[in-house]
């Protein structure tokens, strides 16, 4: 009966996982979550791959070690594109569930054939984004864009910050093609913080396109890999959230209570 305790960890570079979060709770009445904001690391657009690896996995030793969840939703593209094969192999007992670019079911959608994915620089660059492509879209004409900017913004946006217009039109109008009388008609938001975003993105677009959100069918497949359980059992004591810093300031902790989480001390060692 123990084991229907664990709790549902869920990770990214900062807090674009919220949108992933506020998912899997509707899905997931009955389970509680860890929220881990690798804020130490964040933004992870900066890092070399190699050393960003052998980040991510240090830390998930510590992360796995002290809270033993049952399920991990990696909800960072960059992070699960790059290291979600070393961590699946590294700890073979731990459900992951990933987070990666909705190419295939932006390719059944587009009816102009032009599609655009919006992403951090490393999930343009992995071979795991061009494979999708080619698995599910070869067909589609699919551009990528790799913004080294737009989490940073979005994460200050979502803390109540001002955003200037301008800034974000530079970063997302590459997204935005003509071609042979076509337009793009979808653009695929590839990194969890970008959904905060959306109404602005709208609001800026030349011309109206579907923006697809990733949050959505990341917790239904947490929800398909993770059992249910009664939901009486509800575990009081998570549902909280920690900053790898150790030092979120006032804005973030004020949106995080917004979510109903606590900040717990960061994990050591």
């Amino acid at each position: 009966m123990a084991d229907v305790f664990k709790p549902i960890l869920i990770f990214d570079s900062g807090i674009g996982g919220l949108t992933v979060l506020r998912e899997a709770r509707v899905l997931m009445p009955e389970r509680g979550f860890i929220y881990i904001a690798d804020d130490a690391g964040f933004p992870y657009g900066g890092w070399e791959e190699e050393p960003l690896k052998a980040h991510i996995l240090a830390l998930f030793e510590r992360l796995l070690a002290t809270y033993d969840p049952e399920a991990v939703v990696i909800a960072c593209s960059t992070a699960f594109t790059l290291a979600g094969a070393d961590l699946r192999a590294r700890f073979p007992d731990i459900c992951f569930i990933g987070t990666v670019p909705a190419i295939k079911p932006a390719a059944e959608r587009t009816r102009s054939g032009l599609v655009s994915v919006l992403a951090t620089p490393g999930t343009v660059k992995r071979a795991y984004t061009r494979d999708l492509i080619q698995s599910f879209a070869a067909r589609c004409h699919v551009r990528l864009v790799g913004s080294e900017n737009l989490a940073r913004m979005a994460e200050s946006y979502v803390r109540g910050e001002t955003v200037a217009d301008d800034a974000v039109l530079h970063e997302v109008m590459p997204c935005f093609i003509e071609q042979d009388g076509r337009r793009t008609d979808i653009v695929v938001l590839a990194c969890t913080h970008y959904p905060f975003m959306a109404n602005v993105f709208r609001r800026l677009a030349p011309w109206p396109v579907d923006w697809i959100d990733p949050a959505e069918a990341i917790a239904r497949q947490a929800r398909r890999q993770v059992p249910l359980v009664d939901c009486a059992l509800h575990p009081d004591q998570h549902d909280f959230a920690v900053f790898t810093s150790g030092k979120p300031d006032f804005s973030a902790r004020r949106l995080l209570q917004g979510f109903g989480l606590q900040i717990a001390d960061a994990v050591t060692g």
